[in-house]
């Protein structure tokens, strides 16, 4: 409501997460590296002048850059700080009070021929309440002598960027006999003073200085724990610290979680390009619309009045043609497109960051488990990994991903073990349903294969273009459409083996089993071979999709995780298909999958092995070691799982509707979440109404919730017309895309070269 500077709102405001960490007020504050900090400040001269507590800021700043500093210093004097690699100054200038000595040592630099420091942070005034036992004088002489270098400051604002610090409150209760007259009334009147005077003069707004007031909010919250009452206690300065690197090197840095002083990113070709196409979208879908309309007016039954009976129109209402439908998509794909692009690349919405706790993932965990209960129904068939049960198990599934993403789960390594196992899940279901239709079904054809594939993906390319996003940052499609690829290409490349051809010999079923092995030594090859698989998708085209950040490392990391999940799902299904052709298992209604002895004994070990999956996963000290383990054993709670879930006959005869509605839509649940429910790229939350966070999660959740939706309504309709089944048209339409893609790819690199 106050507008789109998050600088101000980092500088003077903002709430602690529990006990540290800070939350600004609107925007998202990110945790620089000492890499970053180096990076940030390469070749710059920073200036701390103050008191003793601006030496802890200063302390504090020069950490961010070289952790192994210690407090070893003059107290009453200067401290030098440099950092030859990054070629880094950052001085302490021991200046107490606000008099002549710093006024000349200010004047130098603004009007003198001495190299201006380009970050300058100056603050004090305990030590003339302590010098002048609190006197009115000193509080009128402090105000003359700041009068005297404010306009000083405001000169070098012009190049530099100068921050003024307010002074925190005491801690009365502690503070030393000698120091008993520095009360909090005393600090208020001369914090007053200093942002009265300061930039009063100044007319141009670029030679503002920066008053750091949130330095006093924080000091309020932990200046009981300081030693002395006086001086802060070590994590708040090193937030004020934090905080004062992300307004000096967010604009350079631009971190995607570090949304405080960014700039909105300028409008790319690309997107201006699919802007105009969205507006004339639009336009043309409004204008058909007018067209029916008054067709329908000039066509539409009347009475006669002579004879009182209704006249039939001469023309019928004509059908929905193709063109009016792929404007009605695109025309709602563009509203939709627009709300995406606010909240998550202009500066209109708020942002915050994660915070986790335990009852912020487990209580909603709960609460969507018990409504997930309450909407039991039978299903229409009784056998195992059912599509009513597969949409249970996909919905159930992403309703728990969406909590653990907005909760900050992923900081706490049992819950992510548990989360890591649920993505296998969504993977070990793409090998068992992909297998499962191609080894019934024999149908090979480019129909298929181009509907997967646009259904996959159409949602992820859009949001590629809108977004100015690579492909692989939505690393999910990707994974599932690369998998996708090779279990069509393990079972479509020659010799094609089917049910109905297996049927007639059981060598067929060996020569499935010989492909099977085959994928599975590829995929331990490559697993550690890091370099071969570096290789293949280094290479053009495939390099357009596949890096991240100039490198496919984070596409191997991705790939690695689960590399064997598909292939058990893949296994899986040829082995069930198999008991179920020879009548091995009995799935009526009612009925238990095995004999009453073998199920129980089987869904004893099941029961057993899922708990020892839990209890391991809820040990892991460290996840680089865990996910090492992670693709060999997730199998073993899916594969618990899926016998708990379906030997009982009762269990597997019903499922949840409330948990297979969202199934349905869990793709689109999936990467609408990165935009529209958390905020900058999945890093924080997006923030429609401030100051209520319960009332804003329900808002939000419920547009995410239809917008997705919507969306994989619009890819529906979509599908039907882009891939028609005529094979003369769906070629036509698949010339019309690689044209889509060159074109894309042409405006792509003259977006870069303008760029570089």
């Amino acid at each position: 409501f106050k507008g789109g500077d998050t600088c101000e709102y980092l500088l003077s405001s903002g709430r602690f997460l529990g006990e540290k960490v800070w939350q600004p007020h609107s925007c998202m504050m990110h945790k620089y590296k000492n890499s970053e900090a180096k990076n940030c400040l390469i070749d710059k001269h920073v200036v701390f002048i103050g008191d003793s507590r601006i030496r802890q800021l200063f302390y504090s700043f020069i950490k961010l850059i070289n952790p192994q500093v210690k407090e070893e210093g003059i107290k009453h004097g200067n401290i030098p700080f440099e950092d030859k690699s990054a070629s880094i100054k950052v001085d302490f200038l021991w200046y107490p009070e606000v008099n002549g000595s710093m006024r000349q040592r200010i004047k130098s630099w603004a009007e003198g021929s001495v190299a201006k420091p380009h970050i300058i942070v100056v603050g004090a005034a305990t030590w003339s309440i302590k010098i002048h036992n609190g006197s009115n004088e000193a509080l009128a002489q402090y105000k003359i002598n700041i009068t005297s270098i404010a306009p000083l400051l405001e000169k070098l604002a012009i190049s530099s960027d100068v921050y003024w610090v307010l002074q925190d409150p005491v801690y009365e209760d502690m503070l030393s006999e000698s120091r008993k007259m520095i009360t909090n009334e005393k600090i208020d009147a001369y914090n007053e003073a200093a942002v009265r005077i300061l930039n009063s003069s100044s007319r141009n707004s670029k030679a503002k200085v920066k008053v750091f007031s949130v330095s006093k909010l924080i000091a309020q919250e932990t200046i009981m724990k300081s030693a002395d009452g006086l001086h802060l206690p070590e994590s708040s300065r090193d937030t004020n610290a934090m905080i004062l690197m992300n307004v000096y090197c967010n604009k350079i840095m631009k971190p995607i979680d570090g949304s405080c002083c960014q700039p909105q990113p300028p409008l790319t070709l690309i997107q201006k390009i699919a802007f105009c196409f969205f507006t004339l979208s639009i336009f043309g879908y409004l204008i058909i619309s007018l067209i029916h309309r008054n067709n329908y007016r000039k066509n539409k039954s009347c009475t006669d009045l002579e004879s009182g009976e209704e006249k039939k129109p001469a023309i019928s209402t004509p059908n929905v043609s193709t063109l009016e439908m792929l404007l009605h998509c695109f025309c709602k794909l563009g509203l939709i497109m627009t709300y995406f692009y606010l909240c998550d690349r202009a500066n209109l919405f708020m942002k915050e960051n994660k915070f986790y706790t335990h009852s912020s993932f487990f209580i909603p965990i709960v609460y969507i488990l018990v409504l997930g209960v309450f909407y039991t129904e039978n299903t229409k068939e009784t056998k195992v990994l059912n599509r009513e049960q597969t949409d249970e198990w996909k919905g159930w599934m992403q309703l728990v991903i969406l909590v653990y993403h907005i909760s900050g789960a992923s900081t706490f390594l049992p819950v992510y073990m548990h989360i890591r196992v649920l993505v296998a899940a969504y993977l070990f279901q793409t090998g068992y349903g992909h297998f499962s239709y191609f080894w019934i079904k024999g149908d090979f054809g480019v129909y298929r294969v181009c509907q997967v594939l646009f259904r996959l993906n159409f949602l992820v390319v859009v949001l590629c273009i809108v977004m100015d996003r690579p492909y692989q940052f939505y690393y999910f499609v990707p994974l599932v459409t690369v998998w996708f690829m090779i279990i069509y290409a393990t079972l479509a490349v020659w010799p094609q083996i089917v049910q109905k051809k297996a049927n007639g010999s059981c060598l067929w079923h060996f020569g499935l089993l010989l492909k099977l092995i085959c994928l599975l030594t590829c995929i331990y090859f490559l697993s550690y071979s890091q370099g071969t698989f570096e290789k293949i998708f280094s290479f053009w085209p495939l390099s357009k999709c596949f890096e991240l950040n100039g490198n496919v490392y984070e596409w191997w990391f991705r790939w690695k995780l689960d590399r064997y999940v598909v292939f058990h799902g893949m296994l899986f299904a040829f082995i069930y298909l198999a008991l179920q052709k020879h009548q091995m298992i009995s799935e009526g209604k009612g009925d238990p999958l095995f004999s009453n002895r073998v199920s129980n004994v089987l869904l004893f070990i099941s029961i057993v092995s899922f708990l020892t999956y839990s209890i391991w996963a809820s040990s892991c000290k460290n996840k680089t070691e865990c996910n090492e383990l992670h693709p060999s054993v997730s199998v073993v709670q899916i594969l618990a799982f899926i016998l708990i879930r379906n030997i009982p006959g009762y269990v597997r005869s019903v499922y949840s509707s409330f948990f297979a509605w969202f199934g349905k839509i869990s793709l689109e649940l999936f990467i609408c979440q990165y935009h529209i429910w958390l905020a900058a790229d999945t890093k924080g939350i997006l923030v429609l109404i401030p100051g209520y966070p319960m009332f804003n999660v329900l808002v939000s959740t419920f547009i995410f919730v239809c917008v997705a939706h919507e969306i994989s309504q619009i890819t529906n309709d979509l599908a039907q017309i882009v891939v028609p089944k005529d094979n003369s048209t769906l070629l036509k339409r698949l010339l019309c895309i690689a044209g889509f893609f060159s074109g894309l790819h042409f405006f792509s690199a003259m977006q870069d070269q303008s760029r570089h």
